[in-house]
């Protein structure tokens, strides 16, 4: 079989002054993608701006016989957004790809959480994918293709300590995708999201001292954690993300985790749980067991399927009534 290619797309990837954006962007151009390299250069935490990152990737696609602009607008902002979009269109004149993988960090335990440490957060992770998202959208809405790539995390499917605002932030990006999906549709637009596992700086940030300088694990699984994050090259999650940025891509809607060449499927189950027309509390005690086992499990495709299931509940239990 042939290579996947992307020869005529024009691609924007924010955050891609280095890391994983910076991969994705040299993957895609080196399939033939005209390239935005977006990215403000700011810290892990998202302060200060330099416009070398985003410049020395361009220059690098450029250098390697691809095809890419420096674009050193925010992503927190709907100005930013509009503009980022905007450079796409003058340098290149389309824009059929979008990763969404701009992010920073700002830990701090729930309780000392403050607005401060919250607002960037969701400005960066959440926001933002408004911000750009929308008006790529309308192009690709009007050109009748479209794919976009959204960044969420294990953090937001599954929860970390001292995250919460990150946490809450990346939740919201994996909800928007299947958003983003069912809209989509009609018009050529397909939405996935990756949750990446990569030796990145935020990672890095993650597995080390707190901002007081304590360690925030112990010694013998520090060692651990050296060994494993020596195997997470961000060039092995770029591969997923490309495919789910290609028109060959058949899926919508979905989310998948990737890391070390690994690459795996997140989805949100449903069990079969139990019924009673005249639920109590302790109907809900003494079948917690029933409710919580995931013995055949369904994954509705949306809150209508899951109504439906519902409903056929209902009417099963109905009809016994009348036997």
């Amino acid at each position: 079989m042939s290579d996947l290619r992307f020869d005529g797309r024009v691609a924007i990837v924010t955050g891609a002054g280095g890391g994983l954006g910076r991969q994705h962007a040299l993957l895609l151009a080196s399939r033939g993608a005209k390239v935005v390299v977006n990215d403000v250069g700011g810290s892990v935490a998202g302060e200060g701006r330099d416009a070398g990152p985003a410049e020395t990737v361009a220059q690098e696609i450029r250098d390697h016989g691809g095809e890419a602009v420096a674009d050193t607008h925010s992503v927190a902002t709907p100005d930013g957004g509009e503009a980022i979009v905007r450079t796409g269109l003058d340098a290149f004149g389309r824009v059929d790809i979008l990763v969404n993988n701009a992010g920073i960090l700002r830990d701090a335990l729930f309780e000392d959480l403050t607005l401060e440490l919250l607002e960037p957060v969701l400005d960066v992770h959440v926001n933002a994918l408004f911000h750009v998202t929308r008006p790529a959208w309308r192009i690709m809405r009007d050109q009748g293709y479209g794919r976009v790539v959204n960044t969420t995390s294990a953090v937001g499917l599954l929860g970390s300590p001292r995250k919460s605002n990150y946490g809450t932030a990346k939740a919201g990006v994996a909800g928007l995708t299947r958003v983003l999906a069912l809209e989509g549709a009609g018009h050529g637009i397909k939405a996935n999201a990756i949750a990446p596992i990569a030796a990145t700086r935020m990672l890095t940030q993650h597995l080390g001292d707190t901002a007081d300088g304590r360690p925030r694990h112990d010694a013998a699984t520090t060692a651990m954690m050296d060994a494993v994050v020596g195997s997470l090259d961000p060039a092995l999650v770029s591969p997923v993300v490309a495919f789910l940025a290609h028109e060959d891509c058949p899926v919508t809607g979905e989310i998948y985790t990737a890391g070390a060449g690994q690459v795996a499927r997140f989805f949100t189950g449903r069990t079969r749980g139990y019924h009673h027309p005249a639920l109590s509390m302790e109907d809900v005690r003494d079948h917690l067991a029933e409710i919580r086992d995931e013995t055949g499990y369904t994954v509705p495709d949306g809150p209508g399927e899951e109504i439906a299931q519902l409903l056929r509940v209902i009417a099963v239990q109905s009809q016994r009534a009348t036997e």
